[in-house]
């Protein structure tokens, strides 16, 4: 009597816990947990199911319609021309995706962010300039910006006093320094990387089909 009077009541009145009464979500809950630990076992390939995303990424790549009759299809030529230079791989919508998921993967994500903003600002008109800029020094070049780029002392005073004055170029010292940075760095890790690679494995494997 006693164990039936403290067992569910106590335990669903615990702060910061919760108990299911119904069997079968306790079932379901133990069987999602034990799934849990089998998916920590499985090697890592930078958090990422090649499959699943090439599934979100190229929903039409299983429908079975060749590249050459979509737009929206990834190439596996798409793919290699992308080891060709890191700006054949910049001016791939998917490859800027694929790339920016593996930098996220080192931590240094900031670096393509501001090139794109960068490459967004050229495109500004002459009445927004002033706001934009102000919004990317803030964003990426401020000594305290949330993703501080990593450019020299002399090049993050000089942008600041170009913004001043904005113009179109005024971004254009620090953006060749990140592009550098990225390309004899990361750009030729994330060529040898399980992501690119796998990438382009899976595409050629679909390819065959």
């Amino acid at each position: 009597m006693r164990a039936a009077a403290i067992s569910t009541p106590r335990l669903d009145k615990m702060p910061g816990m919760f108990f299911s009464t119904n069997a079968k979500e306790l079932k379901e809950t133990d069987h999602s947990l034990l799934d849990d630990k089998t998916h920590k076992k499985r090697p890592k390939t930078f958090g990422m199911d090649v499959k699943a995303y090439l599934r979100s990424m190229i929903p039409h790549l299983e429908s079975g319609i060749k590249p050459s009759k979509s737009k929206d299809i990834l190439s596996v030529n798409e793919v290699m021309q992308w080891s060709q230079s890191l700006e054949k791989l910049l001016a791939n919508q998917i490859g800027q995706d694929v790339f920016g998921n593996f930098l996220k993967s080192e931590f240094s994500e900031e670096n393509l962010e501001f090139w794109l903003a960068c490459e967004d600002y050229k495109k500004t008109e002459s009445h927004l300039l002033h706001c934009k800029a102000e919004k990317i020094y803030k964003a990426f070049v401020h000594s305290d910006a949330a993703k501080q780029i990593n450019i020299d002392f002399h090049t993050r005073e000089a942008t600041a006093k170009k913004i001043k004055a904005p113009t179109l170029t005024c971004f254009d010292e620090a953006q060749k320094i990140i592009y550098t940075l990225m390309e004899k760095d990361s750009y030729p890790r994330f060529l040898k990387s399980n992501m690119y690679l796998n990438l382009l494995n899976e595409l050629q494997a679909n390819s065959l089909k």
